[in-house]
């Protein structure tokens, strides 16, 4: 099987994510107080590979950790019987901090009202901004991205399939159709 589209290439994954941390870094007039928290499972590379671009260029640490959402969501019982709990990892504390949350694909905002929920039974952070590779469309709640890599219409029986080098042995966005997939 292959994809309908590539969407994006790993140079061009690369690019996305330099241009988000320069949008972050003028949008927050530095790096300073920022934290970068990604939601499981392919923001958290995501999120530190930003942390990293962000200590480059602002010569600050930037501390990231990882949020799982799953007993957060409105759907979780219709996603498994036995869901697949992960390990969220905040080891900083939220307080005065302007929290970045990254995730890969932005689609009915489902995953980032959860993820906010998580988020703020964590602590209470100055400010929370989202960061996402891909934003899809076809909101369900009224959440957007303050940083997108790559806005993609795209129809609902598509399916947005984001791959990082560190679970999927590469970089790419691809656009499936969902009987492809079956």
């Amino acid at each position: 099987m292959t994809p309908k589209a590539i969407i994006l290439t790993p140079d061009e994954v690369r690019r996305a994510l330099t241009r988000i941390a320069h949008e972050i870094i003028e949008r927050n007039k530095g790096a300073e107080n920022l934290a970068l928290i990604g939601v499981h499972t392919r923001g958290i590379p995501l999120a530190r590979r930003l942390a990293e671009k962000l200590s480059a260029l602002e010569g600050v640490d930037v501390p990231t950790g990882m949020l799982d959402i799953t007993l957060y969501r409105d759907d979780l019982s219709e996603v498994a019987q036995q869901p697949i709990i992960r390990e969220t990892q905040v080891p900083f504390d939220l307080r005065d901090r302007r929290v970045i949350l990254v995730d890969d694909v932005l689609y009915t905002g489902r995953t980032v009202r959860a993820a906010l929920d998580a988020l703020i039974d964590l602590g209470r952070p100055a400010g929370i901004q989202l960061a996402v590779l891909v934003d899809r469309g076809h909101r369900e709640l009224p959440i957007r991205a303050d940083y997108v890599g790559k806005n993609l219409p795209t129809a609902a029986s598509e399916v947005v399939k984001v791959k990082v080098q560190e679970t999927d042995d590469v970089d790419s966005v691809e656009l499936w159709d969902m009987e492809a997939l079956r």
